[in-house]
């Protein structure tokens, strides 16, 4: 058997339909999904390493991406996504739609249902958004970051990207740094790491932290060292500076200095940490160049890598839960 064949046999051995009827949020999975979900993701990896990067599995089906924030690796990850699984894609910019001409999110919806899509992905500054549109389609509907919300491909990816680097979460402590309160990032890894067993901490200065962050089930650290001891891996996020209220941190500068992750800083963590960002970074600001770049402690490039694989996972075990794939 050719090792096309090969891939392709694994895949299909390895799909089954997702939990719900949408992706909205990362309290959608349980831990039995999210590990299926994980091997998918594995085995779309070599597929995507292969010289034969496609399949058909979806083929005469329809993706719409609605982004309406800017986007590159979710937007275009989505995309690679899938096309390398077979379908027809349709990328929707609401600055050239009828969006910029007043009409609300409930008439693109009703729009886009009558062309009859298999999935819809959207990207919305209102949280709520995706909630919303799923319940005024017929098709599947993926949460692709809504406002302060969820992001929860991020988080699946995330999971993949662990598991691939220390093979199993449960027991791994993980440390989320910086503008937690802005980050629908922070949120969807704090409800998928906290349920596969992994120890969460969320690390920033007090207000770029939610004050009700003590009860989203994990530690919250206003101190980095003290947040920072014996942490496995080091999650840092972007300073969110368009979606603050007021100057709720220093300048730049000041807060690379006390929040930013360098070399001096990672050391405080446990030994052998690794270091994650969902991206895009801000060098200099949360994170230095010197250990965003290490392939020895970064796994960042991994993570735009398991975007690609998690996506696809994610696309193929929603069209198989909608009656089954090519």
């Amino acid at each position: 058997m050719s090792q096309p064949a090969r891939l392709a046999e694994t895949i299909r051995e390895r799909l089954v339909p997702f939990p719900r009827e949408h992706f909205l949020s990362a309290t959608d999975l349980n831990p039995p999904a999210a590990l299926a979900l994980c091997d998918l993701a594995n085995a779309f990896v070599d597929l995507s390493r292969s010289d034969h990067k496609t399949l058909d599995l979806m083929r005469g089906r329809t993706v719409v991406n609605l982004f309406f924030e800017n986007s590159t690796r979710t937007s275009a990850s989505f995309e690679i996504a899938a096309r390398r699984l077979g379908a027809d894609v349709t990328a929707l910019s609401p600055r050239t739609s009828s969006v910029a001409k007043g009409e609300t999110l409930i008439d693109t919806a009703a729009t886009l249902n009558a062309m009859k899509p298999d999935v819809l992905v959207i990207r919305h500054a209102a949280a709520g958004a995706a909630d919303l549109l799923s319940q005024k389609v017929g098709c599947a509907v993926i949460n692709a970051g809504d406002g302060r919300h969820e992001h929860p491909t991020q988080a699946l990816l995330d999971l993949v990207t662990l598991r691939r680097a220390f093979g199993d979460v449960g027991g791994l402590t993980v440390a989320i740094c910086g503008d937690i309160a802005h980050s629908r990032v922070a949120r969807s890894n704090v409800a998928l790491l906290s349920m596969m067993g992994a120890r969460v901490r969320l690390i920033g200065p007090p207000t770029l932290v939610p004050g009700d962050a003590d009860r989203w089930g994990c530690e919250v650290f206003h101190d980095m060292r003290e947040g920072l001891a014996g942490a496995d891996v080091v999650m840092m996020l972007r300073l969110q500076l368009e979606r603050m209220d007021g100057a709720l941190a220093p300048s730049t500068r000041e807060y690379f200095r006390f929040w930013g992750l360098d070399r001096e800083k990672l050391a405080w963590a446990a030994p052998g940490a690794k270091v994650m960002h969902p991206g895009p970074m801000n060098r200099g600001v949360e994170i230095d160049s010197d250990v965003a770049d290490d392939p020895a402690v970064s796994l960042i490039q991994d993570q735009v890598e398991m975007g690609v694989a998690a996506r696809m996972a994610v696309l193929a075990a929603l069209s198989e839960r909608r009656g089954g794939l090519a």
